[in-house]
């Protein structure tokens, strides 16, 4: 039994130690005698790369999907506030774009009113359009000017393509003004080629006047301007009322039917002007209020 106990306790006897040695130098010089002569570690490193390739992609992985998802979610956001600020610089631009073009309209505007009135206004005072009103009962606008700026019932109104119409309703900081082509509204002209006067009758159309009192035999004709009269004593003479767009002869009636199109542009005109005449001017009224000096 002791003998058995003690033939268990003794290591089996392995492979000397410097056999090993041998062994493994032996192996490491033929190795590197291999590689120096065909390059066969460098065959086995490829090998291993493309063996390990997969393990470090697996591990590497994760990191890089949360890399690129960082980056790309942050590239959105950027991208993201990029663009509003773009899009309210836009916008801003377009409203100074459209303020310009709104001014540089206007100022044109402003320049056709003072050449229109300095033949025949002492004064003249120009007036924003603020509201309109335009249907086949009632052609009207509302401006920025009122009696506290000398506003009177009845003043001439201009336009720089012609004559817009004249003050009806006038408060303190407004004015409501009737324009040519009200149904309740005429004015004295006068054919401008033939010099033959009558009256042109507002309509109700948009920038459109009728002449129902020219005798069937008058000599007028398409095209023909119609300028204002004098007569009344509320409009000047010989300004810009409209040119004739048709001439109908009907012989069962003795007066021809006549409707002519406004000069002014009443559908597009944003800036008008009131008129004081000089004393002198045929359409110059005796006891027409004084003019008012412009703000």
């Amino acid at each position: 039994m002791s003998n058995t106990a003690a033939s268990r306790n003794i290591p089996p006897r392995g492979t000397p130690a410097g056999l090993r040695f041998f062994v493994y130098a032996t192996l490491s010089l033929s190795i590197m005698w291999l590689d120096q002569r065909g390059g066969w570690l460098d065959t086995v490193r490829f090998a291993l790369q493309a063996v390990a390739y997969p393990l470090q992609m697996a591990l590497a992985s994760p990191a890089a999907a949360w890399d690129w998802t960082r980056e790309n979610f942050e590239q959105r956001t950027t991208l993201q506030q990029e663009n509003r600020a773009l899009r309210e610089r836009l916008r801003e631009l377009e409203l100074l774009a459209m303020r310009r073009a709104d001014l540089e309209r206007e100022n044109f505007e402003l320049r056709s009113l003072g050449s229109a009135a300095t033949d025949v206004a002492d004064r003249w005072l120009a007036a924003r359009v603020i509201a309109v009103e335009t249907n086949r009962l009632r052609q009207r606008y509302t401006v920025d000017r009122g009696t506290v700026h000398g506003i009177s019932k009845g003043q001439a109104v201009i336009a720089g393509e012609g004559l817009v119409g004249q003050g009806l309703r006038v408060g303190p900081w407004s004015t409501e003004i009737i324009l040519l082509a009200d149904p309740e509204h005429a004015v004295p002209v006068q054919i401008a080629r033939t010099g033959q006067r009558t009256l042109a009758l507002g309509t109700g159309r948009n920038g459109e006047l009728s002449l129902p009192y020219l005798p069937l035999q008058s000599d007028i004709r398409e095209g023909d301007l119609l300028v204002t009269s004098g007569l009344g004593k509320t409009f000047p003479t010989g300004y810009p009322v409209g040119s004739v767009s048709a001439v109908r002869r009907d012989g069962a009636s003795p007066l021809a039917q006549v409707t002519a199109k406004i000069t002014a542009k009443l559908d597009r005109d944003r800036v008008v002007a009131f008129l004081w005449f000089k004393p002198a001017h045929p359409a110059a009224s005796p006891t027409a209020p004084p003019a008012a000096t412009p703000p």
